[in-house]
């Protein structure tokens, strides 16, 4: 149902058109003050006041003042035991109304606390779905059955997607075949243990949740890239970095495509040691500018914080947690490379493509 049929509906359910718009808006906002709510709806300017105090009188919204006359949308329990006890089609706005809301803080934030473990799930598959560049997801084998139309579109999308199998008890479950790997993910592993749902999608948004098991349901979805790097750690250390592949469609030679420049920093620096000549394409973005850009060249030197492993040995993805870059020379020019998060870097890398290691 669009928000025009929600309207519409709720004015036969007894909210004037006005009323019915307001609280509209306030779903779809959380919270926003008496003018954002007319600018952004069909209510004139100065019947903004009446109507919002209206639809308090019905238990819809709350006013408080902050600066301002502010307001958001109740608890829709009351709302939606009405709703349900009419027709058919009120029914349907009764489940959007239940679909759209979740309590919002006073003010604006990044963060979403929900009460329900499906909100997260269908948060999670519509970002899966529409991801650009990479997903991170760990689930259990029934939640990847739920999204696995999500990851076979962002797969088919261009992005690379990692996923973590898990248990949901400590049963051994039955995991997806390989054909449905393949159609789904480039890379999968096995965690044989039970886990939070968390879901990283384009550097950008997380979906998080305890297991089902735990005594609260709840579940956390971010929209900020500070926030989603602190669970991109968790992932690479908890659910990734430990595990050995079930699954991969990854090449072992060139030409190589990496979307995590802590994974391309351990493949180039062995080859750099054996003078090795590594040809590199970047895409991404210019730190100083935010603009789009792709630089191709030789990797000349890989810088990171930590220490290197062992002889022989892969150096653990701990290691990479300060900094970690790499030189690419380019014709006269010379570029600093980064991963998520870059500053003092040229360039930070969203993909990473080596050509050839002669």
């Amino acid at each position: 149902m669009n928000p025009d049929e929600l309207v519409a509906t709720l004015e036969e359910a007894g909210l004037s058109p006005y009323q019915s718009d307001a609280f509209v808006t306030l779903l779809e906002r959380g919270s926003a003050s008496a003018t954002d709510v007319a600018q952004a709806s069909s209510v004139p300017d100065p019947r903004i006041y009446d109507v919002l105090r209206g639809l308090e009188d019905r238990g819809y919204v709350e006013t408080y003042e902050q600066g301002s006359l502010q307001a958001r949308a109740c608890d829709p329990a009351g709302v939606l035991e009405d709703l349900r006890s009419r027709a058919t089609r009120l029914e349907s706005a009764a489940d959007e109304i239940e679909t759209r809301w979740t309590r919002p803080d006073i003010e604006d934030h990044a963060v979403s606390i929900v009460k329900r473990f499906d909100t997260v799930l269908t948060r999670a598959n519509e970002l899966v779905r529409s991801a650009d560049h990479q997903v991170q997801i760990g689930l259990t084998p029934a939640q990847f059955d739920a999204l696995e139309g999500a990851l076979e579109a962002a797969l088919a999308g261009g992005a690379d997607v990692k996923v973590c199998l898990f248990p949901e008890t400590a049963d051994e479950p039955s995991l997806p075949s390989t054909e449905r790997l393949a159609r789904t993910c480039t890379e999968a592993r096995y965690r044989r243990i039970p886990a939070p749902f968390v879901a990283l999608v384009d550097r950008t948004w997380t979906c998080f949740a305890p297991n089902r098991h735990s005594a609260n349901e709840y579940g956390v979805i971010v929209n900020d890239r500070t926030h989603a790097y602190v669970f991109y750690w968790y992932f690479n250390t908890c659910l990734w970095d430990v595990y050995d592949p079930v699954y991969s469609d990854r090449n072992e030679h060139a030409p190589i495509t990496y979307v995590d420049i802590r994974e391309c920093l351990r493949r180039v620096e062995p080859l750099l040691e054996d003078d090795r000549r590594v040809e590199a394409v970047v895409e991404g973005f210019e730190t100083d500018t935010g603009n789009e850009t792709t630089v191709s060249g030789t990797v000349t030197d890989v810088s990171y914080t930590g220490t290197a492993g062992g002889e022989g040995g892969s150096v653990p993805i701990t290691q990479f947690a300060g900094k970690a870059a790499f030189t690419l020379e380019s014709g006269s020019e010379t570029y600093s490379v980064g991963g998520w998060g870059a500053i003092v870097e040229d360039v930070e890398a969203v993909r990473i493509r080596i050509d050839s290691a002669a």
